[in-house]
């Protein structure tokens, strides 16, 4: 488990939100959840809750779904009125089948194997009816692994009166599949310029190729009903909808 998801997680809170615009991710796939009728979802990787007030607020029926405890107890806190379940996506169960599963900031890069794909999606097919929708977004391997450099990537943010840095350095990792590992190393600027490291995190995370999605999908009783590109913050990224269409 990657640690700005556990002792990181207040940070990751307050750093995300300066980058992800959350009204557009919320109504990209609201509009994908409305053209194939669904109603009730499960958020995979739901975080700290930045959507789920959103689908909470429309009328749907909504749960968040999360390994961390750490970002749960933010995302219980910040929406009272919404239902969380700690749990990863390998082996989940929901109390009722949803219409709809969605998987937001790419968060299935941290599936690393091929066998964890397979357990997730086996497991997301178990939980959804027949005819029910699985929407997500992949990192696109193609246009990023060939472009990844030992090279420093600063992101600056300011939350409230406190000033928040990360430095990051990516370098290629094959070792599981199309992967890179990732350090970041937060710090808190002061007023007077000085830097006060406040944690790291180091992660490994992987990418996929268009076709091997479209493979996995098929063998876990999808079929693809949507896939396109979309720019988002940091990586070329594809949205990915498909359909139950047969039980496991």
């Amino acid at each position: 488990m990657s640690n700005l998801y556990n002792s990181l997680a207040a940070v990751y809170e307050a750093m995300y939100k300066t980058f992800i615009n959350y009204d557009e991710e919320f109504d990209l796939y609201k509009q994908m959840l409305v053209k194939y009728n669904c109603r009730s979802l499960v958020e995979i990787g739901c975080g700290t809750g930045n959507l789920a007030s959103r689908f909470n607020a429309d009328g749907f029926n909504y749960t968040g779904l999360d390994i961390s405890e750490d970002m749960l107890a933010i995302a219980t806190q910040n929406n009272p009125g919404c239902t969380f379940l700690q749990a990863g996506m390998q082996h989940f169960i929901l109390p009722k089948e949803a219409d709809a599963a969605i998987i937001t900031g790419r968060t299935i890069s941290y599936l690393l194997s091929n066998k964890e794909v397979m357990e997730s999606m086996a497991s997301i097919n178990k939980n959804l009816k027949q005819g029910g929708i699985l929407c997500f977004d992949f990192i696109d391997a193609n246009k990023f692994i060939p472009q990844v450099k030992k090279q420093s990537i600063i992101h600056k943010a300011l939350v409230g009166d406190k000033k928040f840095m990360r430095e990051s350095f990516w370098t290629v990792n094959l070792n599981t599949g199309w992967g890179f590992d990732w350090l970041s190393v937060f710090y808190e600027e002061k007023e007077d310029g000085s830097r006060v490291k406040i944690g790291e995190d180091n992660s490994t995370i992987r990418a996929f190729t268009k076709d091997e999605t479209i493979l996995f999908l098929k063998l876990a009783g999808f079929e693809i009903k949507e896939i396109f590109c979309r720019v988002t913050y940091a990586f070329d990224t594809y949205v990915v909808v498909a359909e139950k269409i047969r039980e496991l």
